[in-house]
Formats: structure tokens, C-alpha cells, sequence
């Protein structure tokens, strides 16, 4: 079995957003294509693809009218293919979006349904004749959404949908929907993809009508997929965006039968509260929950990601200790639960800071997964509604348009971020060759990353050593061991590792000290946010 995706880095960008290759001021798959070296010289081996379907782009490209097309805005069917084949020609999987929770009600599907109560499609979507008494409950866009129900004049009914209303949800309950999914998958498989990262899980298998028979549980639905990608093709992966709680974790890897990764989200929000607080303890603390899971699954590790920082597992009063560090500005904040900020703007620009947590990232038991331009520190542009501050074009050079785009300003999908985080101060250009860089160091990063299969394949512990701004982090694997150290906290700290008198640790990554061995008895110094990834071995080998 091929588990490549236990030691993978994935990438995930969206076209209309990373280079424009015909100067209409939309990324493309031209552009995409011409940038690939990029992606491949950093060390990720995976790239993650957002929708690139037809689309009204009411919401980012997920509402999608289309599943077996390529919006014409960025190249045709060709093109697509012409990128998947040089992606392999980098040596680079490529996963895509499947958003089958909803689709667009653009889409011919729901066209149809709402047109008769006999449409062969109208049983593709959930309705009711009566307003439901619970329609205003369970909005996942608080704020901005007002319902899960809205009216439809042409249908004579209510139709349910769980985000925005141009986005109706499918009945996966109806048989027909389930193999309709299954054919999309294999259609995009056939075309080279190596798997799928799927939207909103957690309601995708939400049952809202009468599920087929033999099939009551809802999760029973991951396992057809699974089954299916087994057999159309051998290491082909799912990959969940579910934020759900540990425990609901056995129930989506299922016996290793069902998703191959899933984001953890409660570790991420622990996170983003253990650098607000300068503490380890909540990361240490969300890892001491984390359940056993079959050796085939994996976790998915992430800063930050196309969506807002979602804290909303969080109390609320850790909630607001994050929204003070790093989103004070009610504009910076979204739907009561998250922050619509990019990582570097929120640690306040702090290169040690920002290479502490791109460290942390990847030494968290799992497959880190990189937000293009998190890699040299783009910011946002909050002037964009909602989750769009944080989809701004990548910031290629110094020069018009950040190199992203021959068009004239205004004609760009969105302007970029001025200030400190704009074009000009922050670009791939300025970092590629420069030692020391934030470019540079994720480039070393993901290096050593993919040389220590430990953390992907081996048993994980966080040793308290007494630190408290330290989070510690063994992974053992085959009679290996690495060894991550962190400090979170703005002072210098000081820990003592231990171990055999023959042993010793030798250094892999450590920014600000040139000694590359320590004995087990010996003291290691961490600045403030300093990082070191050390090697156990026995002394002299």
C-alpha cells in the first residue's frame, strides 16, 4: 500500500489567484504551469488545488454550476491537462477540491429541480413545502447568512441549504446523488489527480431525508468513497476539512476504511492560543487528547489556511485572548468565531516569530499543509468583504502588480495589500536567494521535514520539561528519534533533554547558535521564539 502522504508537504493555492499567464488579470493554468518550479524547488510534493469548476464565484468558486468543467477564465480542459503534466514532471501529486456538500443554484441540476415537482433532479436537493420551524438555526456564516432554508418562487418550496443560499445542498440520501459523486471522482482521477480534499464533511454526510437502506449510518457514505477510490486508483487519498472534536475522530477514519486525513482543527486553535498566551501548555494539552488512530490515517497540520482563523472550539474567553493578540480590530474578526488575518500581519511582522511557527507546523505529529504566500509572509488586504482579505494575488517581484499580472490595476481579481505586507516590501524575488530569509528558512524547513519520516510515521510524546514557553516534541520511529523543541514565550529558556550516557543530539535546524551536538546532560538554550530540531544517535556514529 502506498501511504505516500504520511511524510508529503502539501501546497494548496487557487488558480485565479497565483500567476496570470494571458494578461486579463486572472490567474490561470497557464501561469500556474509556468510557476510550478517554485512549488517544487521549496520541497512540497503535493499541491491542493481550490475549485477551479464553472462558476457564477459567488463564493470563491464553490458554487459550482459544473463539476466536469474548467472555468473558461482560467484556460480550457487542455490546459489543465498541460499543467498535470508538467506538475508530474516536477515530481508533484496534485489533489483537488471536491465540494459535493452543495452546488451552485445556477447549476443545471437545480434549474431543472426547481422548475417541476416531476423533475428527474428534484429529488437531488432537499425541499419542503412548509418553512421548517428550525430554518434560522445551525447558520454557519452568523452575521452574514440568515438561514438554512430559503423560499424558491419557481419551485413553490423551501430548499435547504447549509451555507449561503445560492449554494442548495445535495440529498446524498438519494442513491442517485451517491453515484453521481462517485462519478465526478472518477472522472477527475481519470485526468491524473491523486485525491481529493473534501469540503465541509461533517454536513456533507448529514442526513436531511431518508438514507438507502442498510445505510443509516451517515459516515457510512466515507466508506463508499473510500471503496471507490480504492479501485479506480492505488494511492489515491481523502483528505477532510471536518472541524470536529477527538472524539468524534474514530468515526471518520473508521477502521481505516474511510478519510486518510483529516485537518485537525482543535490542535490548530490551540495553536494560535498557546502563541497568544507565550505558553505550550494548550498545544501539550490538545496532543495529550489525541486519540489513536489506524496506521493508515494521518492528521493534517496547518497555521493558517483560504478560510478565517476558526476559533470557535475554543472558550470564550481563550476565544478573546486571541482575538486581542492578534485580531483586535472588530474588522479583523468574522462571523463571532474567527480572525480574517494572514499569519505574518498577525505575529506583527516578527521574523523570529513567524519562523518559530512555521517550525512548529512542521513537527506537529501529521502532513503539514502550506497557504500559498505563507512561505515569505504575505499579508492581507482587509478592505476585501469577509474571507477574501485573505485570498489576495502572490507576490512574485517588486513590480506591477507584484509580478502576479500584465493587466492594469484595476482589471486584477483583487488588489493586493499595501503597507508593510504590499508587493514591493514582501515578493518571492527579494526571498529566493537571500540567506536568512522566511523563504529560505521554510525552504530548509520542509527539507528537513521530509528527511525525518519520524514525525510522519512514528509514535509522538510532549515531555514537560519544565519550561513553560516550551513545547517539546519526541517521535520515534524504527529505532529512530528526533527530537523538536520550541519556545513560544519572549524570554530566553533553558531545558535539558536527557537520555544515555552514549548518546548525544545533533542539531538539524537551529537559527541562532552554530553548536551542532549536545550531550543528554547538557543544557539547550532557546532564545525567545527560537526552534531546534535535534537528532538522537549514539555518541560517535
Amino acid at each position: 500500500m502506498d501511504l505516500w502522504y504520511k511524510n508529503a508537504v502539501i501546497y494548496c493555492l487557487d488558480v485565479e489567484t497565483y500567476r496570470d499567464g494571458n494578461g486579463d488579470g486572472v490567474g490561470d493554468f497557464k501561469g500556474l504551469t509556468e510557476c510550478l518550479p517554485h512549488i517544487a524547488t521549496l520541497g512540497a510534493n503535493c499541491v491542493w488545488l481550490l475549485p477551479f469548476h464553472p462558476t457564477p464565484n459567488r463564493d470563491n468558486g464553490y458554487d459550482i454550476t459544473d463539476y466536469y468543467g474548467v472555468d473558461p477564465r482560467f484556460g480550457s480542459p487542455g490546459d489543465f491537462v498541460e499543467f498535470m503534466h508538467a506538475a508530474k514532471g516536477q515530481g508533484l501529486r496534485v489533489i483537488i477540491d471536491l465540494v459535493v456538500n452543495h452546488t451552485s443554484v445556477e447549476h443545471p441540476w437545480f434549474r431543472s429541480a426547481r422548475s417541476s415537482p416531476d423533475s428527474p433532479f428534484r429529488n437531488w436537493y432537499i425541499w419542503e413545502a412548509e418553512k421548517p420551524e428550525n430554518a434560522d438555526e445551525g447558520v454557519v456564516f452568523p452575521g452574514v447568512q440568515e438561514s438554512t432554508w430559503t423560499y424558491d418562487q419557481e419551485a413553490g418550496a423551501w430548499y435547504f441549504h447549509r451555507f449561503y443560499k445560492h449554494q442548495a445542498d445535495l440529498n446524498v440520501a438519494n442513491p442517485e446523488v451517491r453515484r453521481e459523486i462517485e462519478r465526478i471522482m472518477g472522472f477527475w482521477l481519470e485526468l491524473g489527480v491523486s485525491g481529493f480534499r473534501i469540503d465541509a464533511v461533517p454536513f456533507l454526510i448529514e442526513h436531511q431525508g431518508d438514507p438507502p437502506e442498510g445505510r443509516e449510518n451517515p459516515h457510512h457514505l466515507l466508506t463508499e468513497m473510500r471503496d471507490f477510490l480504492a479501485w479506480r486508483k492505488a494511492g489515491a487519498i481523502m483528505l477532510a476539512e471536518a472541524n470536529i472534536t477527538m472524539d468524534e475522530a474514530g468515526a471518520y477514519f473508521g477502521n481505516g476504511d474511510r478519510m486518510h486525513l483529516i485537518f485537525n482543527f482543535i490542535l490548530n486553535q490551540s495553536l494560535f492560543l498557546a502563541l497568544a498566551r507565550g505558553e505550550a501548555d494548550p498545544v501539550r494539552r490538545v496532543l495529550g487528547t489525541v486519540p489513536e488512530i489506524p496506521e493508515t490515517a494521518q492528521w493534517a497540520t496547518f497555521l493558517r489556511n483560504h478560510d478565517e482563523l476558526d476559533l470557535g472550539r475554543l472558550s470564550a474567553s481563550e476565544r478573546q485572548e486571541v482575538f486581542d493578540a492578534f485580531g483586535p480590530d472588530p474588522g479583523m474578526q468574522l462571523y463571532a468565531r474567527g480572525i480574517r488575518r494572514r499569519l505574518a500581519p498577525m505575529l506583527g511582522g516578527d521574523q523570529r516569530r513567524l519562523k518559530m511557527a512555521h517550525s512548529l507546523m512542521f513537527a506537529l505529529p501529521g502532513t503539514p499543509v502550506l497557504w500559498y504566500g505563507e512561505e515569505i509572509g504575505m499579508g492581507e488586504n482587509l478592505e476585501l468583504r469577509e474571507r477574501d482579505a485573505v485570498r489576495t494575488p502572490m507576490q512574485w517581484d517588486d513590480t506591477r502588480n507584484g509580478g502576479f499580472s500584465d493587466a492594469p490595476a484595476q482589471d486584477l481579481v483583487r488588489p493586493p495589500p499595501g503597507g508593510a505586507f504590499g508587493p514591493d516590501r514582501v515578493n518571492v524575488l527579494s526571498q529566493r536567494d537571500a540567506n536568512g530569509s522566511l523563504l529560505d528558512f521554510v525552504r530548509r524547513l520542509i527539507q528537513t521535514r521530509r528527511a525525518c519520516p519520524e514525525i510522519g510515521w512514528g509514535r509522538w510524546t510532549s515531555p514537560d520539561l519544565g519550561a513553560p514557553g516550551v513545547l517539546a516534541l519526541r517521535c520515534d520511529w524504527q529505532g529512530r528519534t528526533v527530537v523538536t523543541l520550541h519556545n513560544l514565550g519572549d524570554s530566553e529558556a533553558e531545558v535539558v533533554l536527557g537520555g544515555s550516557e552514549d548518546s548525544e543530539y545533533l542539531s538539524l535546524i537551529a537559527e541562532d547558535t552554530a553548536q551542532t551536538h549536545y550531550r543528554p546532560d547538557e543544557p539547550v538554550r532557546l532564545p525567545p521564539y527560537g526552534c531546534r530540531w535535534l537528532r538522537l544517535r549514539r555518541r560517535g556514529t
